[in-house]
């Protein structure tokens, strides 16, 4: 049912990409999950695994084989006399054979047994693989929305130039100031307009890696929604890792691998036990020589026809101690896979831990760049009147609206990278 939903919501993505212009982050993560070529990969990993267990399902019954040969020889040959002479001589023969395996020294009931703990470590990857797809749109996403907030950011600052702009010359005009006033207003108009260019670039690249991201062949039709959130909450670290720690689907996908490493030393520690298979036979064949008086083709399928039955018993005595590499191989790839499992959750530790402190110090950054922005801002305000009356210099007013634009894009920045720690916390917390 989770897999319908999510597929329905990605069709609807789909079927809305060319009727609305904004994405929706949840959109933007079904879409992504839904063309995402390591998804599609790890998909097809799983669909491997699935045959793996159908295979090992099938070990369990019986094997018939039929066959059948036709042999000419001419030239001389033996006779009944016991000399020889030259004679052409044809033969058929047709046989038919079951076996039943007995006992396989367990082998396929522990194949049976690590192809099923493999299938769920391929879907519990699977489920990983979306939550790194998860992770990557949420990171990017909130990077769009951060250079769309710099690129309104510049555009005030432009229009405040171009009010500028328009004093001097009004300065200007009536001779009160100097002519180099109103050139220094036109290149500082100037730059603020190179600087909206340059973060309206920033911002198309931006939204351009998140199309990629999510497989759209380009940003015609395609943008994103604002989010609601401004103060999010910050979950404890330990809450945040002892939640992820038995949920998180890659610590699970690593433990399972470990009981596939195990499971896969079972396996081949099945080589030292002998095997015992139970087998049926029929078969009849006919002769024709040339010379000879033969007996018709039906008359000696029922002569020659013979029936079997028996018993097949293999003891591995020396087998160039081809089992004993197999345990040794399996047993250093268990090793291997809780060295993985180790450093699994450690890396959920560090990356919680890393969150956390992140979200911590962006939150008292976002609320000092707040308190920074309001008395920056009074600051150029008071400047721009006092400009205005003709009571600061020019570069006195450049100089608050810089201070201006810099506590604007410190608060910008320190919000966003506030909201994605809280993001990524809650993705490990509340999964």
């Amino acid at each position: 049912m989770k897999k319908i939903f999510s597929t329905i919501i990605a069709f609807a993505a789909i079927a809305s990409a060319g009727a609305q212009t904004k994405w929706s982050l949840d959109s933007c993560i079904n879409y992504a999950i839904s063309h995402s070529i390591s998804v599609k990969n790890a998909q097809a990993q799983k669909d491997l695994a699935e045959l793996s267990v159908t295979e090992a399902k099938d070990a369990f019954l019986p094997t018939v084989n039929a066959s059948a040969s036709q042999n000419f020889n001419f030239g001389r040959g033996l006779n009944n006399e016991n000399t020889y002479e030259n004679r052409n001589t044809s033969s058929f023969s047709w046989g038919a054979n079951l076996n039943i395996p007995l006992f396989q020294g367990l082998s396929d009931v522990k194949q049976l047994k690590y192809a099923k703990i493999n299938l769920r470590s391929m879907l519990l990857q699977l489920d990983a693989t979306k939550d790194n797809v998860t992770l990557n749109v949420i990171s990017q996403y909130l990077q769009v929305l951060y250079y769309k907030e710099l690129v309104k950011t510049a555009e005030e600052q432009v229009e405040l130039s171009k009010y500028e702009v328009s004093r001097q010359e009004a300065l200007v005009n009536s001779g009160k100031v100097a002519e180099i006033d109103l050139i220094q207003a036109r290149s500082q108009l100037a730059q603020d307009e190179l600087s909206v260019i340059s973060n309206l670039n920033d911002a198309k690249l931006a939204l351009l890696d998140l199309a990629q991201l999510l497989q759209l062949p380009g940003i015609e039709d395609f943008d994103v929604m604002p989010l609601d959130e401004t103060s999010p909450i910050i979950p404890s670290a330990q809450d945040v890792y002892a939640e992820a720690y038995n949920k998180n689907y890659g610590v699970l996908a690593a433990r399972n691998a470990v009981q596939a490493a195990d499971a896969q030393v079972d396996v081949a520690k099945t080589g030292y036990f002998p095997r015992l298979s139970f087998n049926v036979g029929v078969g009849s064949s006919y002769v024709n020589m040339s010379g000879l008086q033969n007996a018709s083709f039906s008359q000696q399928m029922r002569d020659n026809y013979s029936t079997s039955i028996g018993f097949t018993l293999q003891i591995p005595i020396f087998d160039a101690f081809s089992t004993r590499n197999s345990v040794r191989r399996a047993r250093v790839q268990a090793v291997q896979a809780r060295l993985t499992l180790q450093d699994t959750e450690t890396q959920l530790q560090k990356d919680i831990q890393q969150a956390y402190y992140r979200a911590v110090a962006a939150r008292e950054k976002y609320d000092t760049g707040l308190k920074t922005e309001d008395a920056s801002r009074e600051a150029f305000v008071a400047m721009k009147e006092k400009y205005e009356l003709g009571r600061s210099t020019p570069t006195e007013f450049e100089q608050a609206k810089t201070t201006y634009l810099k506590a604007q894009v410190n608060r910008l920045q320190s919000h966003y990278e506030y909201i994605l720690r809280c993001r990524i916390l809650d993705f490990y917390y509340r999964k």
